[in-house]
């Protein structure tokens, strides 16, 4: 009945059919009319009328589900402002996890980038390894916080006019679905006020094993190291006192030049963020010391010659610049300029 019913469609109608049969085809209600209606398109065919097949349907848009950062872990900062950050995301269209790992440097930006897919097994070995060989404090952070770090590092590269390592493109697009401005103001470490026993303390901050690559740039002090060198090589009979005064004339005018208002705030965010390092690793009274060392760069008002870290790290950066002077060290080896943070 249904075949007939279709072949007199056909003879009636002949071509003007075949939208209908196509509809019957592919769409019919019940096997048996759909088996039918393809057969009349065999033979409108074989008649020369062709069929053409029904538009191919849309692919249903999948929702790619957002990735979302669900743990953090932050290193210490080295000499040259250096840093690594490790940011767990979970999500995306697979569903799992994904390891973003990046060096960040607060005076040129992200240096080093890389990461993918990650099993929990695996992230808990690279972790292992990690606090067992790496030199500087290794500690979880707020992912919120890390995000930020990563946000203030494209930040720069744009006031730079730089761009970041082209392996950051994979992960561009989670970074920027949370600007810095969305995030949540990072904790500020340092105290209302400023503990003067402890500021008077801090250069012993230079003595910890975290603190050991924090100097001036030794190339930055050249001229000044020979000098030092001089004053306290020379054959002229000068009291101890001529010596000392000399000797920390030098010592203030490094100080002078180059600890400007830019300086002073890189320095105090560094010590900032060391300061939480100390306080996550359960060292108080590091903490407390370097909080108030960040609190005194911050303080325009006070001379960055008396504090005494600062003494310290410009002392440190002459004695290195001076073993470049004497031939006992290159000065490729005792640069400050970005570099990845050391590992044993």
């Amino acid at each position: 009945m249904l075949d007939g019913a279709l072949r007199e469609l056909v003879r009636r109608r002949g071509a003007d059919a075949a939208p209908l049969l196509r509809t019957l085809a592919d769409q019919g209600p019940s096997k048996e009319l759909r088996k039918v209606a393809k057969l009349a398109i065999y033979r409108l065919g074989q008649a020369g009328i062709s069929v053409p097949p029904a538009p191919a349907s849309a692919r249903p848009v999948i929702a790619r589900p957002p990735e979302r950062a669900v743990r953090a872990w932050l290193s210490g900062i080295d000499g040259s402002g250096s840093r690594a950050v490790w940011i767990l995301f979970e999500g995306g269209l697979g569903g799992g996890l994904s390891l973003c790992s990046l060096i960040l440097n607060d005076e040129s930006g992200i240096l080093e980038v890389a990461g993918g897919p990650i099993t929990r097994k695996r992230l808990e070995r690279e972790l292992d390894s990690l606090r067992e060989h790496q030199k500087l404090p290794w500690v979880d952070s707020d992912p919120a916080r890390a995000g930020r770090l990563v946000a203030e590092a494209l930040d720069l590269h744009a006031r730079l006019g730089t761009e970041p390592p082209s392996d950051f493109s994979r992960w561009r697009r989670v970074f920027s679905a949370t600007a810095a401005a969305t995030l949540p103001d990072p904790p500020s470490p340092a105290p209302a006020e400023i503990d003067g026993a402890l500021l008077d303390r801090s250069a012993e901050l230079a003595d910890l094993p975290e603190l050991g690559g924090w100097f001036v740039e030794p190339a930055l002090v050249q001229e000044d190291a020979l000098a030092l060198l001089q004053a306290r090589e020379s054959r002229l009979i000068v009291s101890d006192q001529i010596k000392a005064e000399r000797e920390a004339a030098i010592i203030e005018g490094v100080i002078d030049r180059l600890f400007t208002a830019d300086a002073r705030r890189r320095w105090a965010n560094r010590l900032g963020e060391m300061t939480l390092i100390f306080g996550a690793t359960g060292r108080d009274e590091p903490a407390a010391m370097a909080a108030a060392v960040a609190a005194a760069l911050g303080d325009e008002d006070r001379p960055a010659r008396a504090i005494p870290l600062v003494r310290a790290l410009v002392l440190r950066g002459l004695e290195m610049a001076g073993e470049v002077a004497l031939g006992r060290a290159k000065l490729s080896d005792v640069t400050r300029a970005a570099v990845r943070p050391e590992r044993s």
